[in-house]
């Protein structure tokens, strides 16, 4: 008799109490908050390119939705279980349903994504056509608020950049370096990471390859001294690319030459609001998240 009464206590005490929701509970401060949820968290995903081939890589994410000023917390154990669940490949043309997907779990009206990735593109040498990799540095952004979709897309392409003013004051040779072209880009239409990254590399003075012989060496050599470009030529290069492209509405434009000569880069940067160009500056009534605002941490 005595052990059945023993065994009770035991039971009793090892059975846990009702689990609260204590994120659920009402805030008597009221303010809202703008974004809230989880920063940099690495995660496995799929990615599919243009070509509807997939990659397997890892990304760095931020995820966050806004909190009413009634609500004293969200539930941050469910931005994981969003990742875990994801079984589609993720791809620019669909990045916002796992943004919207996330306002729904979450309950509510507004939610942002970042994700930072590595992203591999085959290449082929230019003479000897040896193929090989090159990896390329990519973000999606996504936020979802009152039913508007801001997307965006920032692509990192290393390439080769050769000085037109060294070429023309040497007898010989011409001093060369690796450069970095960025584009972050805003969208309205697909744009694929590949069709960025081959509009980037087309305005280098020679593009990188990952597996280069003797015949590629010498052919990327006079390529880059035939095709001299100061950082400044590069970057306008570029913009008139991205002017020329409908499907592109803002960009913000980067060029980075790591110089052989100097302990320095040489840099240039240009931002562009097709949309406001086109309304002659006047507000326009499409909500745009401010490039100011996108990191891969919590914007300011």
């Amino acid at each position: 008799m005595d052990n059945t009464k023993e065994e009770n206590k035991k039971k009793t005490k090892n059975t846990p109490k009702d689990l609260q929701d204590t994120q659920s509970k009402v805030d008597i401060r009221n303010i809202p908050i703008s974004r809230v949820g989880i920063k940099n968290i690495n995660y496995p995903f799929k990615i599919t390119d243009r070509d509807n081939e997939t990659q397997s890589t890892i990304g760095k994410f931020t995820m966050s939705v806004g909190l009413s000023p009634d609500v004293k917390g969200t539930h941050m154990s469910r931005f994981v279980k969003i990742l875990e669940d994801q079984e589609t490949s993720l791809s620019i043309e669909n990045f916002d349903e796992l943004v919207k997907n996330t306002t729904k779990v979450l309950d509510s009206e507004s939610a942002y994504i970042s994700v930072d990735f590595t992203y591999f593109k085959k290449k082929s040498a230019p003479v000897t056509k040896v193929e090989s990799l090159l990896d390329y540095t990519i973000n999606f952004t996504c936020e979802v608020k009152n039913n508007i979709v801001n997307k965006y897309l920032k692509v990192v392409v290393p390439v080769t950049s050769l000085c037109p003013c060294s070429k023309n004051i040497s007898d010989y040779g011409a001093h060369n370096q690796r450069s970095h072209i960025t584009a972050h880009i805003k969208t309205e239409e697909t744009v694929w990471i590949d069709d960025v990254i081959e509009m980037l590399e087309d305005q280098a003075s020679c593009q990188i390859y990952g597996l280069l012989k003797r015949p590629d060496e010498k052919y990327v050599t006079e390529q880059a001294y035939d095709n001299p470009k100061f950082t400044e030529d590069i970057i306008r290069d570029v913009a008139v690319t991205l002017n020329k492209d409908e499907r592109i509405t803002a960009y913000r434009i980067e060029s980075e030459n790591f110089e052989s000569i100097h302990n320095h880069s040489a840099y240039a940067f240009i931002e562009k609001d097709k949309k406001k160009d086109f309304h002659n500056n006047k507000k326009s009534k499409i909500s745009y998240l401010k490039f100011s605002q996108l990191h891969s941490n919590f914007p300011g």
